[in-house]
């Protein structure tokens, strides 16, 4: 609770939650209603999908050119405008909606630009969290962001079901407000988020990306961490997908199957407040290692029973210890990456953590028709595992300490790398999965 209570006292960092808070609801309000009317325009399946997928896109294509953005200009202005573009093209469609003018190009358009705009957006914020947050309380900086995507994810959906149900284009109009908020509330940071000052000879874009990418290659801390975060991504993903479609085809009612989402959204919350706590107590290194695993022991009751209470069970729980698996490494990541880095190491670590995503509902969707229910899961357990041996078996992860322990603030250069890092016992860890 002292974090928390330290953290409520930085009024810059409670400007930037607050603001992302609120726009974060506003993402998932819209991110829920896109389909609804694609589909209610065209009659389209396809095209209801394509808007999600468009978002998607929009967002991995801007990632790497923000990091690059993110450590060169100011970063509290690239926040600022990525809001203001999502003022505005929001404000478009509810103008357009209020006439009753949406049509489907219009509707793609601005989910593919503020999918850009959010990848604009991720890297500079998370540099800023660096920039606004002593690193003994990052862990509790990072455990709140946990908590709001879990929030968000959880109410998003219902609010934007009923402002849709009210008229079609009221959910727009409301993530345009929201989008003004976080525009406002970021004006009101009062420290200076300019990365650190570069005199040497004039940057190339492709440099700049090399060195970013660079770095996460070179140690093994930051290559391991960012192989298993794309690894984890698609066999956690392809659990979730492969446990829903089951449910499915079991018949059980739909609002059955929705409590699971909505079981897991409040053990994620709850996760994410005791996430802090848990930090504090155990080794990161440790932590991220049981982590992993969770996700295994987790689903082994749902091979043989495919009900929606053992479900929700299974998944509450690993989503419950998620958070402070998430928020901890994040948080020591965040420690010991230079300045002048951060932006490009977070957007290329995020890149590549979103690349393995989209198969995810693939693998869940071929392993269930090929196998069946109970051999499906069993064998996505099965990549659960395999997947987890990839932080198991790197020493430069196991042995990262408790918070209280990590390396002083770095003060070093993009070309050197903390003692830990550059272990000779840490060089060469075996990737396994």
């Amino acid at each position: 609770m002292t974090s928390y209570r330290a953290l409520a006292r930085n009024r810059d960092f409670t400007h930037l939650w607050i603001g992302q808070t609120v726009s974060e609801l506003g993402s998932q309000i819209s991110m829920f209603v896109f389909p609804l009317v694609a589909y209610a325009i065209s009659g389209s399946a396809l095209h209801a999908a394509a808007a999600e997928a468009l978002y998607l896109g929009g967002f991995a294509a801007t990632l790497l050119p923000a990091g690059v953005l993110a450590d060169r200009v100011d970063r509290r202005r690239l926040m600022r405008g990525a809001s203001a573009a999502g003022v505005l093209l929001y404000v478009s469609l509810t103008v357009a909606g209020a006439l009753g003018t949406i049509a489907l190009p219009h509707l793609l358009a601005v989910a593919l630009l503020t999918g850009a705009a959010a990848g604009l957006f991720a890297p500079s914020e998370m540099a800023a969290v660096r920039a606004l947050v002593p690193t003994d309380d990052l862990p509790t900086a990072l455990s709140q962001n946990q908590a709001r995507q879990h929030v968000a994810g959880l109410v998003g959906a219902p609010i934007g079901g009923l402002l849709f149900a009210v008229t079609r284009w009221l959910p727009f109009a409301v993530d345009a407000v929201t989008f003004a908020v976080s525009w406002v509330l970021l004006g009101r940071i009062k420290a200076d988020l300019s990365p650190p000052a570069y005199d040497g000879p004039r940057r190339r874009v492709g440099q700049d990306l090399k060195e970013g990418i660079g770095f996460i290659v070179r140690h093994p801390f930051f290559r391991v961490l960012t192989v298993w975060g794309a690894l984890s991504n698609l066999a956690v993903n392809a659990l979730f997908f492969v446990a829903i479609l089951r449910l499915i085809q079991g018949g059980f009612e739909p609002v059955a199957i929705a409590l699971v989402s909505t079981a897991a959204g409040a053990c994620g919350i709850l996760g994410a407040l005791a996430a802090p706590w848990l930090i504090e107590r155990t080794p990161t290194g440790r932590l991220t290692v049981v982590i992993a695993w969770s996700f295994v022991p987790l689903s082994v009751p749902m091979i043989f029973w495919n009900h929606p209470a053992v479900v929700a069970a299974a998944l509450s729980a690993g989503v419950f210890l998620n958070p402070a698996g998430n928020a901890g490494i994040q948080s020591y990541r965040l420690s010991i990456t230079p300045p002048d880095l951060l932006g490009r190491v977070q957007s290329a670590s995020q890149f590549v953590g979103m690349s393995a995503m989209p198969l995810a509902p693939v693998v869940a969707g071929l392993t269930l028709s090929l196998w069946g229910g109970q051999v499906a899961v069993a064998a996505i357990t099965g990549l659960c595992a395999l997947v987890a041996l990839v932080p198991t078996s790197s020493r430069a992860v196991r042995s990262v300490p408790r918070p209280s322990e990590w390396p002083s603030e770095w003060a070093g250069s993009a070309d050197s790398a903390p003692e830990a890092l550059t272990d000779a016992r840490d060089l060469d860890p075996e990737l396994v999965g």
